[in-house]
């Protein structure tokens, strides 16, 4: 009975220390540029999952030429697909809450993400945006690939200077 009770808590020791790695991430080596919260399962620093520029580029980058209110031509974006970056976070809610550096916030339905395929860009024409030009990151929507783009609601949510996602 004593040997029942031994692998029983020898097993439920295993399972607890595998949970509590299960929805870790790597940390960040550099400064981290971005802090993801809320309804998310992976996380790297307590209950937020933080990245540095290195760690958001391997997540794979994806380019986006597009016209914008912003600049007066056609201008280049590269950056995280939004809708891979939640799926690493293990997102779980249904609207993302984006809080830039000068405070502005503006609240996107979590749907939009793959729905329009916007990357939250590190690079405009191939160089990395400083914060002094909509950096360093920017929620980016393709708006020339749907009219409906073209207007003050997606502009609203097209944030500059993003330092936290926060899911709801």
């Amino acid at each position: 009975m004593n040997f029942i009770r031994l692998l029983v808590s020898i097993a439920l020791s295993i399972i607890t220390i595998s949970n509590a790695f299960a929805g870790s991430l790597a940390k960040p080596e550099g400064k981290a540029i971005l802090i993801v919260s809320g309804k998310i399962e992976n996380t790297n620093n307590g209950s937020a999952a933080e990245f540095d520029r290195a760690m958001l580029e391997e997540i794979g980058l994806q380019t986006i030429e597009t016209a914008t209110p912003w600049y007066d031509t056609r201008v280049r974006f590269e950056g995280v697909p939004l809708d891979k970056l939640m799926e690493l976070v293990g997102a779980t809610g249904t609207k993302v809450t984006a809080v830039a550096l000068n405070d502005y916030v503006t609240t996107i339905p979590l749907d939009d993400f793959k729905k329009f395929k916007v990357v939250l860009a590190l690079k405009r024409d191939g160089n990395y945006m400083p914060i002094r030009d909509k950096g360093p990151l920017f929620i980016v929507y393709p708006y020339d690939s749907d009219p409906q783009l073209q207007s003050q609601t997606y502009y609203t949510r097209s944030a500059w200077q993003v330092a936290k996602l926060i899911i709801e």
